[in-house]
């Protein structure tokens, strides 16, 4: 008796055993993964398609888009880079070069901190200085231009334009608007319901202030890049380039970079290839209808042309119009925070 009360607690306690073992193995290997979604994050026009390829191993909440087709009655190329700005693991940056870096040369650079997963050139620019808007963890690196000359009464006169910007609040949230900096450093940054309504060969309206334009209210992004002009102002194609005394071969097909988003808060950017026959580009009017068509309610157009470039994953997109990618002042990068 005594010896079959021991032999069934041993079979018991290697039974345990044994239970332990396993629950403890199935725990450790066990590791979670978090694929990315098929379903677009976008209701994607005729023409677009999901790239997984470009996204390999990209995380749930971002996409790539391709088009490869004939866009408004033009045999059009471009790429789009959709995600979701409440992702909390996706981080918004623009960086910013005065002496100027290629698209791939700041992607390579900011991928030595942690994962990019897109970056497109930024605003406009010329040597060594950025006319647009670069603001990054609520540091101002370039204004968006406050000042510029234009003939009036065959003179040389000073505009005060107030020009269009993309940025995310400290949650992420995407907004664009029509901006100043109001006094006289960079940091007190006003947006604005409208564009400050100047008109080339007319006198310039007044200095932007905290009440001129009317409406305006301090503009609560923590990081933001500029560009011009205004392309889509909630839901509706609105091209200020005559408010914002912006002269961009604007009715011309060309190479455009776009960023913008939607209702839902997925912040959409976007390249366009030009200058490559058949791949001749777009004006700024199919540009805005190319946006809207990707479910942007609010968009700002960046520089373009030969600046045209975006990277993702690593991989160069569109062809450049100058045959290689050309140096900019910043551009916008979208990372593994």
């Amino acid at each position: 008796m005594k010896n079959y009360n021991t032999k069934n607690v041993f079979i018991v306690l290697m039974f345990f055993a044994f239970v332990a073992c396993k629950k403890k193995t199935e725990v450790t290997t066990t590791i979670p993964v978090t694929p990315g979604t098929t379903a677009p994050l976008i209701t994607l026009p005729a023409g677009w398609s999901l790239n997984t390829t470009l996204a390999s191993g990209f995380p749930s909440g971002i996409q790539v888009y391709a088009f490869d087709s004939i866009f408004l009655g033009a045999k059009t190329k471009a790429f789009c880079v959709a995600y979701d700005s409440r992702n909390t693991g996706i981080e918004f940056k623009t960086v910013m070069s005065t002496a100027g870096k290629t698209p791939t040369a700041f992607a390579t650079e900011e991928s030595a901190t942690n994962t990019v997963f897109a970056c497109i050139n930024g605003g406009f620019f010329g040597t060594g200085q950025s006319y647009s808007l670069v603001k990054y963890n609520n540091t101002v690196s370039a204004p968006n231009i406050k000042a510029l000359t234009r003939v009036y009464n065959s003179s040389n006169t000073n505009y005060y334009p107030t020009r269009a910007a993309f940025g995310v609040t400290s949650t992420g949230a995407p907004s664009v608007g029509w901006i100043y900096h109001v006094g006289s450093g960079n940091d007190l940054i006003y947006s604005y319901p409208s564009a400050s309504p100047n008109v080339l060969n007319s006198a310039p309206q007044a200095v932007p202030t905290a009440t001129f334009p009317s409406g305006g209210s301090i503009w609560n992004t923590v990081s933001a890049i500029g560009g011009s002009p205004m392309l889509i102002k909630d839901g509706t194609i609105n091209i200020t380039d005559a408010e914002e005394l912006i002269v961009i071969d604007n009715t011309s097909s060309r190479a455009r970079s776009a960023i913008g988003y939607n209702s839902n808060g997925i912040i959409v950017i976007l390249a366009v290839e030009g200058g490559n026959p058949p791949n001749n580009g777009i004006n700024l009017a199919n540009l805005a209808s190319m946006m809207q068509s990707l479910s942007c309610s609010n968009a700002i157009n960046l520089d373009g042309g030969g600046s045209t470039s975006m990277v993702v994953g690593g991989t160069k997109t569109v062809r450049p119009s100058d045959g290689t990618e050309r140096s900019v002042v910043s551009a916008v990068v979208i990372k593994r925070k």
